[in-house]
């Protein structure tokens, strides 16, 4: 009678196991894209943006996720800022980032989370003073915040759909960003 109840205790943890099994555990990888809107130089554009990021997420509880990730996109942007004498504009051409996530576990599958951290971004600035045009590229660092939602589609495969706000300096003028990004992740 024993045997058997120690076999029936085993067979439950089993079938238990995949219940308490961390679904938003470990190191991941994925790529993401979207919309971008920048504001900058009294002028506003939208552009499709697409890329890359890897991270670790850490799950503290059966509900609650911390993680870290890099991201690096490209933006299908156009230049920012009126065209003609005396002015300046800004056409962005790569950007990458480091956050930090906090998330609260719904279900087992789904993740809402939170996100914040460091943004940095590289363009082409011109500014044209009467007859002259000066152009070069700068690197332009500040920070974002943002949400989202994760769901695991599969063991290893999760997407997500996530919005942010990026607040990028500037010397003389704000330059700013909303994004709304969509996308897949696989998961060690």
């Amino acid at each position: 009678m024993n045997r058997f109840m120690l076999v029936g205790a085993a067979a439950a943890a089993l079938v238990s196991a995949p219940a308490l099994a961390q679904s938003f555990q470990g190191p991941h990888i994925g790529v993401q894209a979207g919309w971008n809107h920048d504001i900058a130089i009294n002028d506003d554009k939208d552009a499709v943006v697409g890329g890359v990021f890897a991270g670790y997420d850490y799950q503290v509880t059966p509900n609650i996720v911390l993680g870290a990730e890099a991201g690096f996109s490209l933006g299908a942007s156009d230049r920012i800022g009126p065209s003609g004498p005396d002015n300046a504009s800004i056409n962005p051409l790569h950007a990458f980032d480091l956050s930090a996530r906090a998330g609260y576990v719904v279900g087992e599958n789904n993740l809402l989370y939170v996100r914040g951290g460091y943004a940095n971004n590289r363009a082409r600035f011109t500014q044209t003073v009467g007859t002259a045009t000066l152009t070069d590229k700068r690197t332009y660092d500040g920070w974002f915040v943002g949400g989202g939602v994760e769901r695991k589609l599969l063991d290893n495969v999760s997407a997500r759909v996530e919005y942010r706000y990026g607040d990028l300096g500037g010397e003389d003028y704000k330059f700013e960003r909303h994004q709304v990004l969509a996308g897949v992740a696989y998961r060690f």
